[in-house]
C-alpha cells in the first residue's frame, strides 16, 4: 500500500472505545516503565520490529535491539530525566504527546558532548499505534536540536580552548 493510502486509511479508522481504552492503558505502561527506568518493560509495549527515530537528525533505531539502545543511550546521558506532559493526544492512530523535557547531560548523545550541567528541551513524540498487534510500532520524535546544539557550544569551545577540538588532533 502506498504511503498516501496508508494515512488515508490510518485517517478513516473509526474510534473504538475499548481499542481507546487499550491505548491508553498500554501509553500509561509505557510510561511507568521509562520513568522507572524499565527497559525491557518499554519493549513489551513494542512490536519487535518498531522503530524510533528523531525526525530532525535522522537518528534511526530499530526492532527491540534498537529501542533498548535508544533508551540505555538516552536514560545513560540524562540520568535524571523527567517528561513534564503539556498535552496529549490519544486516537486510533496512536498517542501525540508534547512535553518540556529537562535533565543533567551527563554522556554524549546523538553525537553531541555532553554540557555537564542541566538542560531543558521541548518534545513532540508521535506513539504510532499497530491495531493487529496492539503494541506501539515505536517512537518519531521532534526535539528542538538548537537547544542541544547551543547547550553543547561551551563544551566546544572548551574543548577547542584546550587544544582538543580540532579533529587534526
Amino acid at each position: 500500500m502506498a504511503k498516501h493510502d496508508q494515512v488515508v486509511a490510518s485517517f478513516r479508522r473509526k474510534v473504538d472505545v475499548e481499542e481507546y481504552a487499550r491505548i491508553r492503558e498500554l501509553y500509561k505502561a509505557h510510561s511507568a516503565a521509562e520513568d522507572a527506568r524499565d527497559v525491557p518493560g518499554l519493549l513489551v509495549t513494542l512490536t519487535s520490529d518498531c522503530v524510533y527515530e528523531i525526525a530532525q537528525t535522522g537518528h534511526r533505531w530499530t526492532g527491540h535491539t534498537g529501542a533498548a539502545r535508544f533508551y540505555n543511550e538516552l536514560l545513560g546521558a540524562f540520568p535524571d530525566l523527567v517528561f513534564d506532559l503539556r498535552h496529549i493526544v490519544i486516537g486510533p492512530q496512536g498517542v501525540w504527546e508534547e512535553a518540556d523535557v529537562h535533565g543533567t547531560w551527563r554522556r554524549p548523545w546523538l553525537g553531541l558532548h555532553p554540557s555537564g550541567g542541566l538542560i531543558g528541551f521541548p518534545v513532540q513524540i508521535l506513539f504510532p499505534w499497530d491495531a493487529a498487534a496492539g503494541l506501539f510500532s515505536g517512537e518519531r520524535v521532534f526535539i528542538d536540536n538548537q537547544v542541544l546544539l547551543r547547550a553543547t557550544a561551551p563544551v566546544l569551545e572548551n574543548r577547542s580552548a584546550r587544544g582538543g577540538g580540532s579533529r587534526r588532533g
